[in-house]
């Protein structure tokens, strides 16, 4: 019996999709022909075109206008630029690009779904496993980029000059690395297929190893033989140290208040919470800790989920308290907490009713945490 479900207008869910991605693209495309000024400069590219070219070549941020994008390298000119009401792009996240990253991701996970249901692959915790190395893959491909940033204020030419290294920047790196990781679970399970191997899980995980230890490799190359690029082991020991203390805690906490909590997921939920833990630590250290470890200044917010905690956490709490613990530490806990949900949530139904995309929000879940966090991990390692 087919498994595609025809819907009320004869659509299968694939083609569903597939339409609607189209519809949402093609009132983005018309719309900025039929007014730029409002659908293109104040939102496609004040929110997502804008920060990126912003990043990618080291501005304060960018201005738009009709005759063109400026950069500006000062804070205040900035700040004059939006008080006059110009179009102006910041680097990093908003809550607009924020929100639309998750519909966008959403729509990616679903699209996924279809196409590993369609290459009948991706159903077994195996393939969570093997795919371990490329939600790190992402963190690192990011901290290459912003090394060519620390190249560029250093006077010189980074190895991926903008715009080509926009594919490294938020929301394209999001598509670099499902590409990459794609074309390796292909070529994983056409070795597999052909006898070459055993099994695609292994040479799978060693692809996203290979590219993991090539990106680890360059950026530890550039501590050595640059002066813009530092290296401090004692960020990378302490952020996997209080992290994995962080995850056995808050398991055993866990498994004692429910002990269900491991039939749905068992190691991956560890996974999925050192992950966050991961994301946690790290910004602790990176926005409080740099100081005391590294005699560097602390890093900045560049999440607008991290911000509002640590601005909240600043006003709320006394000066004479946040001088000694820190206005970050808050997030971690919210990390710890919400993955931890996460975990409980995924009971063993899930896998059994619908097992492609339960693993899809699996690896989507351990993603967003241990992307974000093996960034800033790294980020604060090497100084940049």
């Amino acid at each position: 019996m087919s498994t595609r479900v025809e819907g009320r207008f004869g659509l299968s869910p694939e083609r569903a999709w597939a339409a609607v991605v189209g519809i949402v693209t093609a009132i983005l495309a018309v719309g900025s022909l039929l007014f730029p000024r409002v659908v293109y400069d104040r939102f496609v590219w004040q929110y997502f075109w804008g920060p990126v070219a912003a990043d990618g070549q080291g501005a304060q941020c960018a201005v738009r206008d009709a005759s063109g994008t400026e950069l500006l390298a000062s804070s205040g000119a900035c700040s004059a630029a939006v008080d006059a009401g110009e179009v102006v792009a910041f680097p990093g996240y908003t809550t607009v690009s924020t929100v639309s990253y998750v519909v966008i991701l959403l729509g990616m996970l679903i699209g996924v779904v279809f196409l590993l249901r369609r290459l009948d692959i991706g159903n077994e915790l195996r393939f969570f496993y093997a795919l371990f190395p490329f939600m790190l893959l992402g963190g690192a491909l990011r901290t290459v980029e912003d090394s060519g940033i620390a190249a560029l204020r250093a006077g010189t030419e980074p190895l991926i000059p903008f715009p080509a290294s926009a594919l490294l920047i938020s929301p394209f790196i999001y598509f670099t690395v499902f590409g990459f990781t794609l074309l390796c679970v292909l070529a994983a399970y056409a070795l597999a297929g052909r006898g070459i191997v055993d099994d695609y899980a292994r040479p799978l995980f060693a692809m996203g190893s290979v590219a993991l230890a090539a990106a680890f490799g360059y950026l530890s190359y550039l501590a050595a033989a640059t002066d813009y690029v530092d290296f401090y082991p004692i960020i990378l020991a302490l952020t996997l140290v209080i992290s994995t203390a962080a995850t056995a805690v808050t398991w055993k906490l866990a498994t004692a208040y429910e002990p269900t909590i491991r039939q749905g997921t068992g190691v991956a939920g560890i996974l999925i919470i050192w992950g966050h833990a991961i994301d946690g630590v790290a910004n602790v250290i990176g926005l409080n800790w740099m100081p005391a470890l590294t005699g560097t200044a602390n890093l900045v917010p560049k999440h607008v989920v991290n911000a509002l905690i640590v601005d909240w956490t600043g006003r709320l709490l006394p000066q004479s308290v946040v001088s000694v613990t820190g206005d970050a530490w808050p997030f971690l806990l919210v990390k710890l907490a919400a993955a931890t949900f996460v975990v409980w949530v995924f009971n063993g139904e899930m896998f059994e009713e619908s097992p492609r995309y339960t693993l899809m929000l699996l690896i989507t879940v351990l993603a967003v945490g241990l992307g974000p966090g093996s960034r800033d991990m790294l980020r604060a390692t090497f100084g940049i």
